[in-house]
């Protein structure tokens, strides 16, 4: 018998196994079918796999390893997420480095740059072996441009060495309670012979809410850009800051980032609005820190969370309003009859729409101005009543003296009129 024998498959369709008689079998082509299902299924389920890991991507704060959320000198947190675990904080180190500097009382020191603080890799000031700058602008070049070889000329010359300044980091974390850090040195680094630079939220957070208290720290920390000389040559340097939610956050006021490949992007964020002072600390971000921080703000402030354009953006379009309301009001000069008042009306308009967020301190300020303001009003109004109380007194003593002057007056001109008489007579 020599006719074909067909499998059937699902679905109706059919397979050609083979020779009624030869030696492949039917059972070895069950097999061969089994084998082939499955191999065709276990791609599908690779396949399968494959798309649902590309789909599902950390968002939000989802993507961020560690972070929370409060108000300074409150012992809540607003949100909050693996506080306690050991990572690496990256150039967030330089804010100990920082505050030591200022705790040293010794801003004023002229610092030699020594050749090790020049050999450190990028983020750097570019100073050069003997530069001379003062330990006020090396603090500065370190927390507003991350710059390393600020930082490593501030450890040495504070410490003596660098490991003598990293054994004061170190003892000073300890004095504030940060139980889970270790520094390793003074810029950030964590890789190679500074590998073991850790630490967590909750301790960078002690760290940040006791450096706050310093005003020359917070008058640096919200800066975004440092510029200094060098004491010998006049050099002039210009360090910009990465922060770049001092642009995107009206309400910002510093203080750091940092970035290592290890690390991440990592960000301690402040700002203050309508009296409330809030931080924002985020440890390995793997999203962008300056959306989400802004959206942590917001919810922390109670303030509805809407598309931003940068503060410089603002002020740029409102200087070109201003610019052409200008040249209009030129131009209506000479070429119509318009009153000056319609031409100032027309200059003042584009001031009248405010833009819809103002920072906290040009609020208490106009407030401070109103208040003075009413005040004087108040006491003008006072004033002219007890000086309106005053005039029916005054009124009736000027009839009384109007009267006394009328009947002299009167005798004066019975006598005269008298002499008349007389001399005519």
């Amino acid at each position: 018998m020599s006719g074909r024998i067909r499998h059937s498959l699902a679905g109706g369709a059919h397979v050609v196994i083979g020779e009624v008689g030869t030696t492949f079998s039917q059972s070895s082509a069950s097999v061969f079918v089994v084998t082939v299902m499955l191999v065709f299924g276990a791609l599908i389920l690779l396949h399968g796999n494959a798309v649902a890991k590309q789909k599902v991507v950390p968002q939000g704060e989802d993507a961020v390893t560690s972070f929370l959320v409060k108000e300074t000198g409150s012992s809540n947190f607003l949100k909050a997420k693996n506080i306690d675990q050991r990572i690496s904080p990256a150039s967030l180190t330089k804010i100990m480095t920082c505050m030591l500097a200022i705790e040293s009382g010794r801003l004023d020191d002229v610092v030699t740059i020594p050749p090790e603080a020049t050999k450190v890799e990028p983020t750097r000031a570019g100073f050069k072996p003997g530069d001379r700058i003062r330990l006020r602008d090396l603090v500065a070049a370190a927390m507003v441009n991350s710059s390393n070889d600020a930082a490593f000329a501030i450890a040495i010359h504070l410490g003596g060495s660098l490991n003598g300044f990293v054994s004061k980091m170190n003892a000073r974390a300890r004095a504030l309670g940060m139980t889970h850090t270790r520094f390793t040195n003074p810029a950030g680094y964590d890789r190679g012979s500074y590998a073991g630079n850790h630490s967590t939220a909750r301790d960078l957070m002690k760290l940040t809410e006791h450096a706050i208290r310093y005003s020359e720290f917070n008058k640096i920390a919200k800066l975004d850009r440092v510029v200094f000389n060098e004491l010998n040559t006049g050099k002039r340097y210009s360090l910009r800051s990465h922060n770049k939610l001092l642009d995107r956050y009206p309400y910002s006021v510093g203080i750091k980032t940092g970035y290592t490949s290890k690390a991440g992007p990592c960000l301690i964020a402040r700002a203050v609005c309508e009296g409330k002072d809030m931080l924002v600390i985020m440890l390995h971000a793997k999203t962008d820190r300056w959306e989400l921080a802004s959206s942590m703000f917001d919810q922390g402030f109670n303030l509805e969370t809407t598309p931003r354009r940068t503060l410089r953006g603002k002020k740029t379009q409102i200087e070109e309003i201003r610019a052409t309301e200008i040249k209009k009001s030129q131009a209506a000069k000479k070429s119509s009859t318009k009153s000056s008042k319609t031409a100032v009306v027309s200059v003042k308009k584009p001031s009248v729409k405010k833009p819809a967020t103002v920072p906290a301190e040009v609020v208490y300020a106009r407030r401070a101005e109103a208040l003075e303001a009413l005040r004087l009003k108040v006491e003008r109004q006072k004033a002219e009543r007890e000086a309106a109380n005053k005039e029916p007194e005054k009124h009736s003593e000027d009839q009384a003296g109007n009267q006394q002057t009328q009947n002299v007056g009167d005798q004066e001109f019975s006598l005269s009129s008298q002499s008349a008489f007389v001399s005519n007579g």
